[in-house]
């Protein structure tokens, strides 16, 4: 079919379509993000202790980063809801299929950010008689968050592209409303392109947000947000400067 001969003014036509559909993907990705996290978090944990903790973590995570997205969410959908006689909707098995993948890559990226604190803090901070959890949450988590934030992001992208294959269950994210319109359409070609470049956007609004977020845990932090809140502070300080060396003379 000649270019000239494709209708791209479908895209507008259907933009509410494809924008509520990239809705979905966005809420069943923020969602399995935040569980992928603590999951992730528990795995890195105990693939750091002894065993027989670190084999089970181990097992796990190697196992589910063999499995493709497309047959873990089959296996959920289909399998684990009739072996445990419970209906799962297709938001659910999207966010527990991406739970379950994306929380062993996620252990194996907060393992390798922790090991790389230096022993030498936390062994400095229990000298000083902080006990061993202030000694994780307050020096040896802040600094490995910032070391595993631009992995953390590039997971992310990865989480809101792996929901394209849940059209398999009938999500009605970006690809199940792509084919839907292309059913009643016959424009594949204009309406996939379109679905690509939704999915571009949000990988670039995705790695901006998490270089915002990187750039403001620095030390000192730095970016627009930081900017703004220092520039805040010090117009602030500012003024009870002011406002102190004004008070004298007022007084006189």
């Amino acid at each position: 079919m000649p270019l000239a001969n494709y209708d791209w003014g479908l895209i507008w036509d259907y933009r509410s379509d494809l924008l509520n559909g990239l809705l979905t993907a966005l809420e069943v990705a923020v969602v399995a993000l935040v569980l992928s996290l603590v999951c992730g978090m528990l795995l890195a944990l105990l693939r750091m202790r002894a065993a027989p903790f670190s084999w089970i973590a181990a097992i796990y995570i190697n196992v589910f980063r063999g499995i493709p997205a497309l047959v873990t969410v089959i296996w959920v959908y289909f399998g684990v809801a009739l072996a445990i006689d419970v209906k799962f909707s297709v938001f659910q098995a999207g966010v527990i299929a991406l739970t379950l993948l994306y929380s062993a890559f996620l252990a194996e990226i907060f393992r390798s950010a922790l090991e790389a604190i230096p022993k030498g803090q936390q062994e400095a901070g229990l000298a000083l008689g902080m006990k061993p959890a202030r000694v994780f949450f307050s020096v040896t988590l802040p600094q490995a968050t910032k070391i595993a934030i631009p992995n953390v992001g590039n997971m992310f992208i990865g989480m809101v592209k792996d929901t394209s294959v849940f059209t398999v269950i009938g999500l009605l994210e970006v690809v199940r409303v792509t084919q839907n319109v292309v059913a009643t359409t016959f424009q594949p070609f204009v309406l996939y392109t379109a679905a690509a470049a939704l999915y571009v956007a949000v990988a670039f609004a995705i790695d901006f947000l998490f270089r915002l977020i990187e750039r403001t845990m620095e030390a000192p932090p730095d970016g627009l947000l930081s900017r703004a809140v220092r520039g805040r502070r010090q117009r602030r300080i500012q003024a009870l400067i002011d406002a102190e060396t004004a008070s004298p003379s007022a007084s006189a």
